[in-house]
């Protein structure tokens, strides 16, 4: 086989992009907060790894996570969770649809949000449509209505 068609490991990784920083605040709750650490922590122990083990490829991922995670660290607001009447950041609420269905979301940062999960970024629509409102508020988003019902 001719040698072009061959592939040599030179251990050389080409450049990855950079993960991109979301460019509102990062806001954070105490468990984004605890998470963002441990993320670190656990990827420090994979760059080790992978360096000790001479794959190149991992350590240029684990690098390139790591230094993510840790510019989320140095930019993170941390906001306590305290009761309020109004939907903020940090706030469990329950809202129902018109057609009976009920959803419970927590508003936190871009990080920490898994819709899937009730974690909802503060920036999203959804989140930004419930700010400010109370108990008995209505509010539209995407042409679609839902009444806030419980705030915690």
């Amino acid at each position: 086989m001719s040698k072009a068609f061959t592939k040599e490991d030179d251990g050389h990784v080409d450049a990855l992009p950079e993960r991109a920083i979301p460019p509102h605040r990062n806001l954070v709750t105490v468990e984004g907060m605890a998470a963002i650490e441990a993320e670190i922590t656990r990827l420090q122990a994979v760059h080790e790894d992978a360096i000790n083990e001479g794959d190149a490829t991992a350590g240029a991922i684990s690098a390139r996570d790591l230094g993510y995670w840790t510019s989320r660290r140095v930019t993170a607001e941390l906001v306590e969770a305290a009761g309020s009447e109004q939907v903020r950041f940090g706030s469990y609420v329950t809202i129902r649809r018109p057609d009976g269905s009920e959803k419970v979301y927590r508003l936190v940062g871009s990080d920490e949000a898994d819709p899937k999960h009730g974690t909802l970024s503060y920036v999203a629509p959804l989140a930004q449509a419930m700010m400010g409102k109370t108990v008995g508020d209505i509010f539209v988003v995407t042409s679609r209505e839902a009444t806030i019902v419980h705030i915690d």
